[in-house]
């Protein structure tokens, strides 16, 4: 029996691939409109339910997962290529490339000017300097080699863009801002001033999204579970020198706890 069809031939495969993962084979007949149709009609009220669950949200990363896992070469789609600055900006919103913009530019500021002239002027304040606001988050724009600015913005850009897209811009402002002042304030205590990164901000957001997909699924916001391992592991590297690298321990597990618990607190009314 005929189902439902599609002006989007992408939305009508994501659906298609969902209900495979629930064991009900759907065909898709591409003519002006991409027509869905059933031949076991004992699974209709299983369709038309998911149908209007999809609908409501199609672009849930369950209909994504499954598309992953269930979808073939031989679907017929053809795509059309797209630049990178079209991907990049598909998934995050813009508060996310706000700040990936901002440390780029201080990044190119640290090469040309020097590490050192830059951190007088966006360091975390020393002695005199607590009124010089600005202060307080700038360290979280500073890095200090490629490598470092890059793991840092693919997980800012992968993490923050899906809860921005999902959540809004004031959720991630919000988890930028404490996580920022808390870690940095933290890892001052251990290290002084001269320290900087994204990365509390980033351990934050690990936190929350794992969190929040494990208790509030329907968010559409997670982090799958090997990935916090591999959280937890980079900490141990950290605190164990391993590698030799130059790493901010404190400002990592204070970014984390706090992504916890926000996460904890947005989800304490969820059944």
């Amino acid at each position: 029996m005929r189902i439902t069809e599609f002006s989007n031939p992408r939305m009508a495969q994501a659906f298609v691939d969902y209900m495979a993962t629930q064991g009900v084979a759907i065909r898709i007949e591409h003519e002006n409109q991409s027509i869905l149709w059933l031949d076991d009609d004992s699974n209709v009220s299983l369709v038309e339910n998911e149908l209007e669950r999809f609908i409501r949200d199609p672009n849930h990363p369950r209909y994504q997962a499954a598309s992953w896992h269930s979808g073939t070469t031989s679907s017929g789609l053809r795509y059309q290529g797209s630049s990178l600055m079209a991907n990049i900006t598909q998934r995050a919103g813009p508060l996310t490339l706000t700040v990936i913009a901002l440390c780029i530019l201080v990044f190119i500021l640290m090469q040309l000017l020097g590490d050192q002239t830059v951190m007088s002027w966006l360091a975390w304040p020393n002695n005199d300097q607590h009124f010089q606001l600005w202060r307080w988050f700038t360290p979280a724009l500073l890095h200090f080699s490629f490598l470092h600015i890059a793991f840092n913005l693919l997980w800012w850009w992968y993490l923050g863009g899906a809860i921005e897209k999902r959540l809004g811009a004031g959720k991630l402002f919000v988890i930028l801002v404490i996580s920022a002042l808390l870690s940095g304030w933290m890892q001052s205590r251990f290290s002084g001033v001269m320290f900087g990164g994204l990365s509390g901000a980033v351990y934050a957001l690990m936190g929350y999204a794992w969190l929040r997909g494990e208790r509030d699924p329907e968010s559409g916001v997670y982090l799958e579970r090997g990935m916090m391992v591999f959280a937890v592991v980079w900490l141990v590297v950290g605190y164990m020198g391993w590698f030799g690298l130059s790493i901010a321990n404190a400002a990592h597990v204070t970014g984390l706890l706090v992504g916890l618990a926000m996460a904890f607190v947005d989800t304490r009314n969820v059944k």
